[in-house]
């Protein structure tokens, strides 16, 4: 009898915290180490919040509250829902979660059966593609091009569908390529959708980055177009928009009353309820006046560091990188990188079982964090599934402006350092 189920090994991670413990590894040698690994905002959780958690806090609104989440947030979701996607919901249909990640696996625990399909992007959040094959279904990443800025055709869409679909994500404003899609392309994938999906076919649109948006874009969402709004799951949070990561609170907007009980009744299993102080927290965060002077704020600050960011990366050697047009990340091709260092051939000398662990990529990001000290995240971090020859690298830019300018200085010094990357794969340490 084995002490750990079979399935426990099926379940994959995100590897932007991973990358904490060797953080501090590197630190500990006396290096500072650049974060550019992990996607939070380094802005203090607006002041507007913060006072109303405290006064939650005071009321001593702190026992147990409805599964579902409270009914003032679910009806300012509900009410932030039909004024920014024109749709009529109700806060019945509007399930809060510890964050944004629960609903993404739930998803799949509860439309998937053994052997439906699951189409998510790739590169894409990796919880995605990580609990697929733990809940018995069939990964189907839909690889997005950089030659169509990252966001998804409908056509390669359409070649990936099968009478065992049942589960589609997108993403948008999207992490990690900061891609934004255009209301013609979310009616070009809707079409596919309607004409190619059994009725039953759901729709994961994770839109938790709905308000960080550059260059005067505007956030669409596929729940809006006509026929969509029954098929879809509409995700958010408040992570993001208002930089309260460790709040953890989360929402989905379900297509019918029957399936938000549904996640509620998951709700009372795994979680029993979310806090209800913070719960007040997000609804004064949608419903404040103050809350979109502090997101246009923060936005702003993104926007200087993306200008700055993909500017010195296409000026460096070997690296190209577009221009996001949303979120808070930058993802350069560093294909050049890697023929300048030999990369691909330091690879192919490696043992098959650290082959299997890691990729050119991955060689690369662990030589800048041990050895110039400049954290990011590689290509394999956001989908495994057929990324090989795929060169990549995520920097995220909520991180302050001279930080990033020391983390394009070091990167620069690295690209140069073929001894250094030498030794570094002699040495055998630390290769994924």
């Amino acid at each position: 009898m084995n002490l750990i189920s079979d399935r426990t090994s099926l379940i994959h991670t995100e590897n932007a915290f991973k990358v904490g413990p060797y953080i501090r590894e590197v630190e500990e040698t006396g290096l500072h180490v650049v974060r550019c690994n992990i996607g939070e905002p380094d802005f203090p959780l607006p002041a507007h919040i913060r006072d109303e958690v405290k006064r939650q806090l005071d009321l001593d609104n702190v026992h147990y509250t409805d599964p579902q989440g409270i009914l003032s947030l679910r009806e300012a979701i509900a009410g932030t829902i039909e004024s920014t996607r024109k749709i009529s919901v109700s806060p019945q249909q509007v399930v809060v979660f510890p964050g944004g990640k629960p609903p993404i696996g739930l998803s799949q625990q509860v439309y998937c059966n053994p052997g439906d399909e699951v189409i998510y992007p790739s590169p894409g959040f990796p919880i995605y593609e990580s609990f697929i094959r733990y809940v018995g279904a069939v990964p189907k990443p839909l690889h997005l091009r950089e030659e169509l800025g990252f966001s998804v055709s409908a056509s390669d869409l359409a070649e990936l569908i099968s009478s065992r679909t049942k589960l589609i994500y997108l993403n948008f404003p999207s992490n990690p390529t900061g891609g934004v899609a255009t209301l013609k392309q979310l009616e070009e994938i809707a079409e596919v959708i309607k004409s190619k999906c059994d009725p039953n076919v759901r729709v994961y649109s994770d839109e938790i980055y709905e308000n960080i948006l550059f260059d005067g874009e505007e956030h669409v969402s596929i729940a809006s177009i006509a026929g969509m709004r029954e098929k879809t799951i509409i995700a958010s949070g408040a992570s993001k928009s208002f930089s309260w990561t460790g709040g953890r609170i989360g929402w989905a907007v379900f297509p019918s009353i029957d399936e938000a009980k549904i996640f509620t009744n998951l709700n009372i299993n795994y979680f029993s309820c979310i806090p209800p102080y913070n719960q007040e927290g997000a609804r004064v965060a949608l419903t404040s006046p103050k809350s979109a002077e502090s997101i246009a704020e923060m936005v702003s600050a993104f926007q200087e560091r993306r200008d700055m960011v993909v500017g010195r990366l296409n000026k460096a050697p070997g690296v190209t990188c577009q221009n996001p047009k949303g979120a808070f990340y930058v993802f350069p091709n560093i294909a050049g990188i890697v023929t300048a260092l030999e990369i691909e051939k330091h690879f192919e000398t490696l043992p098959k079982d650290i082959q299997n662990k890691t990729s050119p990529s991955t060689l690369f990001q662990m030589f800048l964090l041990f050895k110039h000290g400049v954290a990011t995240m590689d290509r394999k971090s956001f989908g495994q599934i057929g990324t090989a020859g795929q060169h990549y690298l995520r920097l995220s830019i909520a991180t302050a402006l001279d930080e990033l300018q020391l983390a394009l200085d070091r990167m620069e010094k690295a690209v140069d350092d073929n001894d250094g990357f030498n030794d570094f794969i002699k040495a055998g340490q630390r290769l994924f």
